[in-house]
C-alpha cells in the first residue's frame, strides 16, 4: 500500500514516496512549531488507504484482512479529519500531522 503513511513506513519499494513524505511532514511539523507568531496554525492530515474508485479497480490490493479494522477509510472519515483541524476546536494545534490510518503506521514503527 503506497500511501502517504510511507512517511513513517519508510517502505524501500517505494523510496520516491517516502521521501516525499517525509519531506512534507518535516515541512509542516518545522513551520508550524513557529507559525503562532503569525497567527497562523499549520497542520497536515496523513491518510491511510482510503476506499476511492481508484483503490476499487486495484487488483492488486492486500487483503482487506490486512488493513485496519478489516476495511480501508471512507473519504468522509478523511474528510472529517480535516473540517476538526480547519475548526476553532483545534485552536491550539499547530506543527502537527494527523495520521488517519487506523494505527498502521503506529504499528509500523513498533
Amino acid at each position: 500500500m503506497k500511501e502517504a503513511t510511507a512517511a513513517q513506513i519508510r517502505d524501500p519499494s517505494y523510496i520516491c514516496g517516502v521521501t516525499g513524505n517525509a519531506a512534507l511532514t518535516a515541512f509542516t511539523l518545522s513551520l508550524g512549531s513557529d507559525s503562532h507568531r503569525d497567527g497562523i496554525r499549520v497542520v497536515g492530515v496523513s491518510p491511510g488507504t482510503v476506499a476511492t474508485k481508484g483503490l476499487k479497480r486495484l487488483t492488486t490490493l492486500s487483503s482487506s484482512a490486512a488493513l485496519p479494522f478489516g476495511r480501508a477509510a471512507t473519504p468522509e472519515e478523511i474528510a472529517d479529519a480535516v473540517a476538526f483541524l480547519a475548526s476553532s476546536r483545534a485552536g491550539y494545534i499547530s506543527g502537527a500531522v494527523l495520521m488517519v490510518d487506523g494505527g498502521l503506521s503506529a504499528r509500523a514503527q513498533a
